[in-house]
């Protein structure tokens, strides 16, 4: 009987924390702005080391949930002041099976450092679009945003 009762609380916590995690998806969620994309977090191996995600637009701001945490902070936030977007390209090599074949990887620049973020090809328009809408910059301060719209894809 011992057995059985360690099993069940095993289940009923697995439980809790798999409607947990939902539960705080449904949370970002609710107030709209939101996508689905991956970030490139590990570069150790080339081609892996995505993690799936939610962005969410908030301002001048994406913020990057990671899909399976509970952490209710951000793993990154991209601030589009200083975001460029420098490349455009297909998933490559293992990076097709880690994400859906209609998905477009972008290469960006911020402020300090260069990430690459993937996302659905529709939502890549949105992105642009958000992007191209900041408010203009200080001509002396900062490079120009080399932002491009949708285009073909070479392949």
């Amino acid at each position: 009987m011992r057995i059985l009762e360690i099993v069940g609380i095993c289940v009923v916590a697995l439980l809790a924390l798999l409607f947990a995690i939902f539960f705080r998806r449904r949370l970002l969620m609710l107030g709209g702005g939101t996508i689905r994309l991956q970030v490139h977090i590990n570069t150790i191996v080339p081609g892996r080391g995505w993690s799936p995600g939610l962005g969410q637009f908030v301002g001048d701001e994406l913020r990057f949930h990671r899909m399976f945490s509970l952490a209710i902070r951000p793993k990154r936030v991209l601030d589009r002041r200083f975001l460029t977007v420098e490349e455009r390209r297909l998933p490559a090599g293992p990076e097709r099976l880690a994400m859906p074949g209609h998905w477009v990887v972008l290469r960006c620049r911020t402020a300090d450092s260069e990430i690459e973020i993937a996302m659905a090809d529709t939502t890549v328009t949105g992105f642009l679009s958000w992007l191209e809408a900041g408010p203009p910059r200080d001509p002396g301060s900062l490079r120009g945003r080399p932002v491009f719209g949708p285009r073909p894809i070479e392949g």
